[in-house]
């Protein structure tokens, strides 16, 4: 009998800006146009326009701008991004055949922040919201 287990991804981001927030280095960071708050703590060397992969809202190592373009494609292409990120709701919807409609995108138009990577945050279901 085979068990199926839930797999949390390290995701690559881009660095947008750099505060210190409450003595901690933290990044608004660009997970192929989602926005979240990202602790830097562990690559304290990390620079905005870096690329760096997180996971679960901690920047773990800096990656080339390559490999994150080309690893953000794929797990796009895959659907990871829409499972890490995804509006649950949305997607329900887009299983049942039902699609959003227009103008009834989430708040933010896909740049929430705040939640770490695949953890409560959401996302619009169309592309051109994301843009």
């Amino acid at each position: 009998m085979s068990e199926e287990r839930a797999m949390c991804l390290a995701v690559p981001g881009r660095v947008l800006e750099i505060e210190e927030r409450d003595a901690t280095r933290m990044a608004k960071v660009d997970f192929g146009g989602v926005v979240k708050d990202v602790c830097l703590e562990y690559v304290p060397d990390m620079q905005v326009g870096d690329y760096a992969i997180v996971h679960v809202g901690f920047a773990l190592q800096r990656l080339d701008e390559e490999s994150a373009k080309q690893t953000l494609e794929l797990f796009e292409n895959l659907g990871v991004l829409d499972e890490e990120f995804g509006d649950a709701w949305g997607k329900a919807a887009r299983d049942a055949g039902a699609q959003r409609p227009a103008g009834t995108g989430l708040p933010g138009a896909g740049a929430p922040t705040g939640a770490a990577p695949g953890h409560g945050a959401g996302i619009p279901d169309d592309k051109e919201a994301r843009s």
